[in-house]
């Protein structure tokens, strides 16, 4: 009988250990060793993603480094005000790609309410007027007055009923200037830009960043100095409200998220190049460990 029992509780210290073991490689759950507790990572961060080349490499990054500290992440294909509701009302965690404080002004007026406003990834998201760096003495739009024959008078743009074909326009009509604005696809655009600076040309043109015209060439943005048709935008982390306390990790992770315009650009060329979004990701973050491990607060290990 003595020796029953003595088995029995062998047995039952061996099962108990091998539990706790099991426990510490779940991964479910990480004690941060700071007397915070434990932090959740069995849980689902959902991304809303825009069809927009600026959205794509931010996101994946952020999907990379968060499956890497064990979470599940979805990617939810969407346009902008689809995304907005979806964070208003809870079905989404994250967008990375929000253009603050005028482009998206209307859905932060809308549905604002329910969404907190993280962190800014970079800040210069900008839009307008464009020049190749070898063309001397036109730094502002005023600039351009009397020096239309430049450029043949002509300002290179994308097709008709954008908004900033209209903008284009009226900032002719608004700086007297003797141009015509000649509207045409993005591709089609780029195509005359790339065929007068390969001849080394003058030539005037829509740009905006991030885009990969700022990695091929070397260009300037005229200054709006009169009146301002094209105002920079910063590029903001969005997520729904409550997820501070639902996943306080993932929050503190987009709070401390910063990012460089020059690198997204870059990556929207690898991706141009037929490379992958995971590939392009996990090779930036393998290039930027150092700044993975601050924004993780060292919770991320490669």
């Amino acid at each position: 009988m003595k020796l029953k029992l003595k088995c029995l509780l062998i047995v039952s210290l061996i099962v108990g250990l091998s539990g706790c073991g099991q426990a510490d490689d779940g991964g479910g759950t990480t004690d941060t060793g700071d007397g915070g507790g434990d932090i959740n990572r069995d849980q689902t961060i959902t991304f809303g993603v825009t069809n927009w080349t600026s959205t794509i490499p931010p996101t994946h990054i952020a999907k990379e480094i968060l499956e890497d500290l064990g979470y599940t992440v979805e990617l939810q294909s969407a346009d902008p005000g689809a995304i907005y509701t979806g964070l208003h009302r809870g079905d989404l965690d994250v967008f990375m790609d929000a253009w603050l404080p005028d482009m998206h002004a209307n859905y932060m007026e809308r549905f604002g309410e329910n969404i907190d406003d993280v962190a800014v990834s970079y800040a210069e998201g900008e839009l307008g007027w464009v020049i190749p760096e070898y063309v001397e003495g036109i730094n502002s739009i005023s600039d351009l007055r009397g020096n239309e024959g430049m450029f043949d008078n002509k300002v290179f743009g994308i097709e008709e009923g954008a908004g900033m074909t209209d903008s284009g326009r009226a900032l002719i009509e608004s700086y007297d200037l003797d141009l015509t604005y000649v509207a045409s696809s993005e591709a089609g655009m780029l195509s005359e830009a790339r065929r007068h600076i390969s001849s080394g040309d003058p030539v005037l043109f829509l740009g905006w960043r991030p885009h990969p015209m700022f990695a091929d060439w070397e260009l300037r943005v005229l200054e709006e100095d009169e009146e301002e048709f094209h105002p920079t935008s910063e590029v903001h982390i969005l997520t729904t409200n409550g997820l501070d306390e639902r996943a306080p990790e993932v929050y503190e992770f987009f709070s401390n998220w910063s990012f460089d315009v020059s690198d997204v650009e870059n990556m929207i060329v690898q991706l141009d190049e037929g490379i992958s979004e995971e590939e392009v990701a996990r090779q930036w973050i393998e290039e930027n460990q150092e700044k993975v491990n601050e924004m993780t607060n060292g919770a991320w290990e490669g």
